[in-house]
């Protein structure tokens, strides 16, 4: 039997396609990662996420995308089994890696909302994990949010059970155990809940039409029950804004209550104390706390009336659970800090209690015209 040289020379050729496509873009990939390196040599510190930070954040979102994807597969697979597309069901809920890297690659995952609001949770959970635990006065007192699920009045008592299974099913969410639920607003759950369903629509696309509108349908159709099961409600964030409601703090209460959570390291109800007291939403309470420049914090809290103790307390606490924020430079303000009257505070942050859209409206001016 021969061999022909030039039907084995073809096949090689064929064979090597793959390797001299991505050998032709060498050089294009080589540039992009030496434009994206010099970018980030260039990012001041104070703009460049630790590397906690980034893998908190690529755990956090790996884990949203996947509750997703599975979510959507599974109940897809049902209605396409339900409607006699066995194959296709059967291809649906086959083992596979998830979608998040087609997302990745196309973008999506870039929308500054959902960035915004990721970065913010993750800082946030990570000055709660890493404040000092302050030492009890009373050892054998309970904690605070211990005390207000005992507590009789019921709204209180049901808002603190709320904020510990929330903080509980937050905490959860790495594992995978928490379906579709992304404890994301409402609007950027349902841009995830799309882009997952057209990713799987793209991975699973086959080129009949038949089976194509029916994947189609239901992709949509799962889509649109992961969307009704979304409770913005059960948030973490909405949980301790009702519960700091309930408590209805007054000025002469609320310090011990802040200087409290702060020790039990109860940082989301600590946020919500604070914007329920100065009338801002949860997002713009949390943009402040987390700030480390911390500025705005002081003067959030001389706004409340905080006296010297409560607020060396606080920003001891912080400076030490962030390593970016000033102890020293703290230490030396805190005479300006406290000598700030509460009206001058107030007059100060009025730009702060603006309508968020108003703010951001006003914000995107101002860099047009600079």
């Amino acid at each position: 039997m021969s061999i022909n040289v030039r039907d084995m020379d073809d096949g090689t050729q064929r064979g090597a396609g793959p390797l001299l496509v991505r050998a032709a873009g060498a050089d294009a990939r080589a540039d992009h990662r030496l434009a994206v390196a010099i970018d980030d040599f260039f990012l001041p510190d104070d703009a460049r996420l630790d590397d906690r930070s980034r893998s908190a954040m690529a755990t956090a979102l790996a884990a949203m995308v996947v509750s997703i994807d599975g979510a959507l597969r599974q109940h897809a697979a049902r209605l396409l089994a339900a409607r006699e597309e066995t194959m296709l069901a059967e291809t649906l809920t086959a083992a596979s890696v998830s979608v998040l890297d087609r997302l990745v690659v196309a973008g999506l995952l870039r929308d500054v909302d959902l960035m915004r609001e990721l970065i913010a949770r993750v800082q946030q959970d990570a000055l709660g994990d890493a404040l000092p635990p302050a030492a009890p006065d009373e050892p054998e007192k309970p904690s605070l949010l211990a005390r207000l699920v005992n507590q009789p009045d019921s709204v209180v008592a049901a808002g603190a059970m709320a904020l510990m299974t929330a903080e509980s099913r937050r905490r959860g969410a790495i594992d995978g155990g928490m379906g579709s639920h992304t404890d994301l607003p409402a609007d950027l759950h349902h841009r995830l809940v799309w882009w997952v369903a057209a990713a799987l629509r793209e991975r699973f696309a086959t080129d009949a039409d038949a089976p194509m509108a029916a994947l189609d349908r239901a992709l949509a159709e799962a889509a649109a029950r992961s969307l009704a099961a979304h409770d913005e409600g059960d948030r973490l964030e909405a949980a301790a804004m009702r519960l700091a409601a309930a408590i209805e703090a007054s000025p002469g209460e609320l310090p011990a209550l802040l200087l409290e959570t702060i020790g039990d390291r109860r940082i989301a109800l600590f946020i919500a104390l604070i914007a329920h007291a100065m009338g801002l939403d949860f997002h713009q309470a949390r943009e402040v706390v987390l700030d480390p420049d911390a500025a705005r914090l002081w003067l959030v809290l001389r706004a409340l009336e905080l006296g010297r103790e409560p607020i060396a307390r606080i920003g001891l606490a912080l400076c030490e659970a962030d390593a970016r924020r000033d102890l020293e430079a703290f230490a030396d303000s805190i005479d300006t800090i406290v000598a700030t009257p509460a009206d001058t505070a107030r007059a100060a942050l009025a730009p702060l209690r603006l309508h968020p859209d108003y703010r951001a409206a006003l914000r995107a001016l101002a860099r047009k015209r600079a």
